[in-house]
């Protein structure tokens, strides 16, 4: 699998270098973002502006990224997504449970949105 991993303070950017999400890849993408969770990484974006085609393996992947992230307070956004994607997600209605933004910067935007959200909810608890 071939991807390129950004790392931020508040969040990593996962680029994958692939045409395919299938079931050739999904499995070394799940292992990715499950390990990248737990090197302690709470957001991730991933950028899948290079991905044409997504089968049910690589959707798979991907609700896998999504959960593992959301159990521990943080936010798995997908950034990117072709249009073969997108409908995937619409006709398997993933739409409602994934995080879907146009653009890495707005997937950027959502993750520090998700920081501040979570930072309040944390003083509210405390008083």
């Amino acid at each position: 699998m071939k991807y390129t991993i950004d790392k931020q303070d508040k969040y990593s950017l996962l680029k994958l270098h692939e045409e395919k999400l299938d079931s050739n890849i999904a499995p070394n993408l799940k292992s990715e973002l499950i390990t990248t969770h737990a090197e302690g990484v709470k957001n991730i974006i991933l950028d899948l502006s290079e991905v044409k085609y997504t089968d049910s393996s690589g959707l798979s992947a991907l609700l896998v990224g999504n959960r593992v992230i959301q159990e521990d307070g943080g936010i798995f956004v997908l950034a990117g997504l072709s249009e073969h994607t997108l409908k995937l997600i619409k006709i398997s209605q993933l739409d409602s449970v994934l995080n879907i933004l146009p653009t890495v910067e707005e997937a950027v935007d959502a993750v520090f949105m998700n920081e501040l959200e979570n930072d309040l909810k944390e003083g509210e608890e405390e008083n």
